[in-house]
């Protein structure tokens, strides 16, 4: 695919989509909210969001710059024990936690879009959220709690960026499924790339890498009650590995943000000027000709012009009165 000038012009339907979406981002961030634990777009990524809105045929529609977080996942399956327990009229989670723990009443203990420092002298427990659960062997002897009714798993996890972005057509969307394969992010994909009505296509690409993400179990909780299951040592080592994972993750956003960037504007060639592809080639070339054509035809008439009226001058009659 050449430059821009390859791409269709967006249809009018997608236009009313990225105007609507354009206008929840211009809210400021203490009024903005959405379905993420932080509630607006990432710092981090911002400035990339900003250069792909600006983009024809381009609009985000959710994103995450990176982050590592610590969460107790959500339950899983409510028995009959704990509904008789509740009672019947207590209200029920609207979910239960699917494969990772997500959903059915999780708690985030920790969440951070950045590095997180690595400093030994930092309590790493306190740092990740952990602070104020005790330690899983410890306990593991206090056979007089009994067999928990609810237990959840805690997980450290680390997520590179994801990116889902709307697009005006599929040219557009393979514009930019072709940029961040080659950024690194070898798991993403598009959605709706067929349509059942008479209105064009608008795939949702969605940039992502399976390839960075790591998860580690780091603790238990048992009614309520945290437990850390591994030790601090344990838990620097997940903090370092989640920090070059960071640094691994920028340098794939700055590829990815070059290289649709440079799809969208056309390099410099070596004397300065613009390349340009061929179908933009042979509409200069014919815009030139035309232009050309059009100054030698008024060149010939102002030299018409200007013989007419040297032979009008020699023909005029002489004043013999002044001889």
């Amino acid at each position: 695919m050449g430059g821009p000038s390859a791409l269709s012009s967006p249809p009018p339907h997608f236009l009313r989509k990225k105007e609507r979406i354009l206008e929840l981002l211009a809210v400021p961030d203490a009024e903005y909210n959405d379905a993420s634990p932080k509630g607006s777009v990432d710092i981090g990524i911002r400035e990339l969001i900003g250069e792909i809105n600006a983009l024809d045929g381009f609009v985000t529609t959710s994103s995450c710059a990176g982050r590592v977080s610590v969460f107790v996942e959500g339950r899983k399956t409510r028995d009959s024990e704990t509904l008789e327990a509740e009672g019947s009229d207590a209200p029920r989670p609207a979910t239960v936690a699917a494969v990772g723990g997500k959903g059915g009443g999780g708690t985030w203990l920790f969440v951070s879009h950045d590095p997180v420092p690595e400093s030994e002298e930092e309590d790493v427990k306190r740092l990740l959220g952990l602070c104020g659960s005790i330690d899983y062997e410890a306990d593991r002897g206090d056979s007089a709690r009994g067999t928990p009714k609810d237990t959840r798993l805690v997980h450290f996890k680390f997520e590179p960026m994801i990116l889902h972005v709307l697009t005006a057509s599929l040219d557009h969307a393979q514009l930019l499924l072709r940029a961040g394969l080659q950024a690194g992010f070898r798991e993403s994909g598009a959605v709706n790339v067929t349509s059942a009505t008479a209105e064009a296509v608008t795939p949702i690409v969605a940039i992502r890498s399976m390839g960075l993400s790591f998860e580690s179990l780091v603790g238990i909780q048992e009614d309520g009650v945290t437990k850390c299951t591994v030790s601090k040592d344990y838990l620097y080592s997940l903090v370092r590995i989640a920090n070059e994972r960071f640094e691994e993750n920028r340098k794939r956003i700055e590829r990815f943000r070059n290289a649709i960037l440079d799809a969208n504007h056309p390099p410099k060639k070596k004397d300065g000027t613009e390349w340009e592809d061929a179908q933009a080639r042979r509409e200069r070339k014919r815009a030139e000709g035309l232009r050309r054509k059009a100054e030698l035809q008024e060149q010939g008439q102002k030299k018409e012009n200007a013989t007419e009226a040297s032979d009008e001058t020699l023909d005029s009659p002489v004043n013999t009165d002044l001889i």
